[in-house]
């Protein structure tokens, strides 16, 4: 009997784990928008692998594939096709649109916003309906989910359709501090993998996809408590003047949906409801959905301590508690740190302990203690040499 497809999709992500440091959550978010083929969007600045993340994610499904970089001189003809020069002679008009974005499955658009007039209007109802019209012919698309990647969120009103066509908004920033020593091996990994285009075998298959409509179908079943959790939800986020329509509110329950389904679960339950911390308009409305949506989470982790948190650090504790050791020597060292190092090193705590209030691990609350002694002790004395 082969794999069920939940599993495939799930060793997916463990594939992508394995060579993107830090971003859980973010892979999480990606299979999630493709098991429920709604489109998302990565926002961060250059060098956070948000082109390498998407290109390896679309080489694990073995699907139909499409990638652009747009700028604001693409022309229609270099993502719907060329013109049918015979047709055209023939009298007809339309676009000759094999390998192009009309018959792709999974589509990657960099730079997404940088689009101009004459290809954003056929992007969104492409996006939105899976529907492309090329003289006068009206064309269904397989499309099961487009990614789009900017270093910004846009300021053009313009676009603002475009970025709604995106249900899930999300971070991709650089890696704290103590994952450096990791990023270095892994990045050298990435890098002879390049150098030996070593090829990725893919996972799961569109037709999958494509086939489990009707299982995510039966799971858009929800609990009176679950739908109850949601609606306070909802209510608490528009009361902080942050806009989500109906149409995103009814949306949000397929992904919902899709999370329970990568985990084996028939139905969602309040961890899934991370979902709604990437739902942002501007990214500084992201902290407030944080201080929403994470107490939550939180109550539920503490009923369900069995339970892995969605975007648990891939960093062990013995990493950890080596990093701490070494700020330690720096805070404590013969000379006093300047005061750059003293902000980076205090930065560096922070981080760490942020991660370690995200693992079940008992020994993760020892390790945090000592973190956190080591914080009140630096921000109480002027003298580091006490610390020892």
């Amino acid at each position: 009997m082969s794999t069920p497809l939940h599993q495939r999709l799930r060793q997916a992500g463990e594939t992508l784990d394995a060579q993107f440091l830090g971003k859980s959550e973010v892979i999480r978010l990606l299979l999630i928008a493709v098991v429920a083929r709604e489109h998302a969007v990565l926002i961060g600045p250059p060098g956070t692998a948000k082109s390498a993340l998407l290109r390896t994610l679309a080489h694990l499904l073995d699907a139909r594939y499409f990638e652009y970089l747009l700028t604001r001189f693409t022309e229609p003809n270099e993502i719907f096709g060329p013109v049918d020069i015979q047709a055209f002679r023939d009298g007809h008009y339309r676009r000759r649109t094999a390998d192009m974005l009309p018959e792709a499955e999974i589509v990657f658009l960099d730079e997404v916003f940088k689009s101009n007039s004459a290809i954003l209007n056929a992007l969104l109802t492409l996006l939105n309906e899976r529907l492309y019209s090329s003289g006068g012919q009206v064309v269904r698309c397989p499309l099961i989910s487009a990614f789009g990647a900017s270093n910004e969120v846009p300021s053009d009103e313009s676009l603002s359709a475009l970025f709604d066509r995106f249900l899930l908004r999300i971070r991709s920033d650089n890696l704290d501090a103590y994952h450096f020593n990791d990023l270095l091996t892994l990045g050298v990994n990435h890098e002879v993998k390049q150098l030996r285009r070593t090829k990725v075998e893919p996972l799961v298959s569109a037709a999958d996809i494509h086939a489990m409509t009707e299982e995510l179908a039966r799971r858009l079943n929800f609990s009176e408590a679950f739908l109850s959790t949601y609606k306070g939800l909802i209510f608490q986020i528009r009361a902080e003047g942050i806009s989500v329509s109906d149409r995103r509110v009814v949306k949000m329950l397929k992904l919902f949906a899709a999370s329970a389904y990568l985990d084996g679960r028939t139905s969602a339950d309040s961890s899934d409801l991370f979902v709604l911390k990437h739902t942002w308009n501007a990214e500084d409305q992201a902290p407030i959905l944080e201080q929403i949506v994470q107490p939550v989470l939180e109550a539920f982790y503490r009923e369900h301590p069995e339970r892995r948190r969605v975007g648990a650090m891939g960093i062990g504790l013995e990493a950890l508690s080596a990093e701490v050791d070494r700020i330690r020597l720096v805070l404590t060292g013969a000379s006093p740190p300047s005061d750059l190092q003293l902000f980076s090193q205090l930065k560096s705590l922070g981080e760490i302990k942020t991660a370690l209030a995200q693992m079940p691990d008992p020994s993760a609350r020892q390790l945090e203690q000592r973190v956190r002694q080591l914080l009140d002790a630096t921000l109480k004395s002027g003298r580091f040499a006490e610390l020892g």
